[in-house]
């Protein structure tokens, strides 16, 4: 009978080996590897800061292109509503594909203690947190916008509004649109150019100057310490949150139930199409570079 023990007790110990060596193994950092590894992506990094900085820059542009009345680019254009509905799809693809297992991987490491990291979900808490502070932060805006807009003598337009006149009686019919409410608000935002300048340079600078940071701290950065995770981890729960919200509410949402998409047919059916167009290319790439 003890031999017996003796020799499951070798038999469990050689299963667990692999574990336990992968479970002390994975905290430590291999110093040599990964400055290889850096000094070969420092390039591919340099030429990310270009492409990202002139995409951004162009993406924040183009609101500002549909003032010049360029057909293609005006919010009314079906086309319009179809290239929205693919963007909303990559970017909740990215969410929910990209970024959420990657926070979840940072939160659940082996190298974390299971108290309190692994008795919570803190990824999708954090994500829920940080979509329902987005809705927080965004209805206090546009209220505050509303109410500055409202504040003010407002001109009475004929395309917005109808105006029947009844002896000495005004009456208004406005529009029932939300989306076409919050388009009026912003557009009586007037800005200086100076002003929209720096709006636009803030926008494109963010992620490249998040990148050269990356760059910067490369040779000192270990990713598999407890803070750097926990941190990591956090991070990308909340930035997923914010892509879910951005993609479910502020493009989906005022668009899919929009009297113009709902009485077309064949509108609404491009618009689904494009979306899990989309949502299915940006999960392909997240197949394609586990493969890689």
């Amino acid at each position: 009978m003890s031999k017996f023990q003796s020799y499951s007790n070798t038999i469990f110990f050689l299963i667990l080996l692999p574990v336990l060596v992968s479970s002390t193994c994975t905290c430590t950092r291999k110093q040599d590897e990964d400055r290889n590894q850096t000094k070969q992506l420092i390039l591919y990094k340099l030429v990310a800061i270009v492409s990202v900085l002139v995409s951004s820059a162009l993406g924040v542009c183009l609101p500002f292109l549909v003032k010049v009345n360029i057909p293609f680019l005006h919010p009314d254009n079906d086309f319009y509503l179809l290239i929205k509905a693919f963007a909303a799809g990559v970017i909740l693809a990215t969410g929910f594909v990209h970024v959420l297992p990657d926070a979840q991987e940072s939160l659940t490491s082996p190298c974390l203690s299971q108290k309190p990291w692994g008795k919570f979900p803190f990824t999708g808490f954090v994500a829920m947190v940080s979509a329902i502070g987005t809705l927080t932060m965004e209805a206090l805006a546009t209220g505050y916008n509303k109410r500055s807009a409202l504040s003010k003598p407002q001109p009475v337009d004929g395309d917005e509004e109808t105006n029947e006149v009844h002896g000495s009686a005004l009456v208004l019919e406005p529009s029932n649109s939300s989306d076409t409410i919050r388009n009026r608000i912003i557009s009586q935002a007037q800005y200086s150019h100076k002003t929209m300048a720096v709006m636009v340079g803030f926008f494109s600078l963010t992620s490249p100057c998040g990148i050269g940071v990356g760059i910067a701290i490369s040779n000192s950065y270990n990713e598999n310490s407890p803070t750097s995770l926990v941190v990591e981890g956090l991070l990308l729960s909340a930035s997923a949150g914010i892509l879910i919200y951005m993609a479910l509410v502020d493009l989906l949402a005022a668009d899919f139930i929009n009297a113009k998409m709902l009485t077309n047919p064949k509108l609404q059916l491009g618009a689904n199409f494009t979306l899990l167009l989309g949502a299915g290319f940006m999960s392909l790439l997240a197949k394609l570079g586990d493969e890689s």
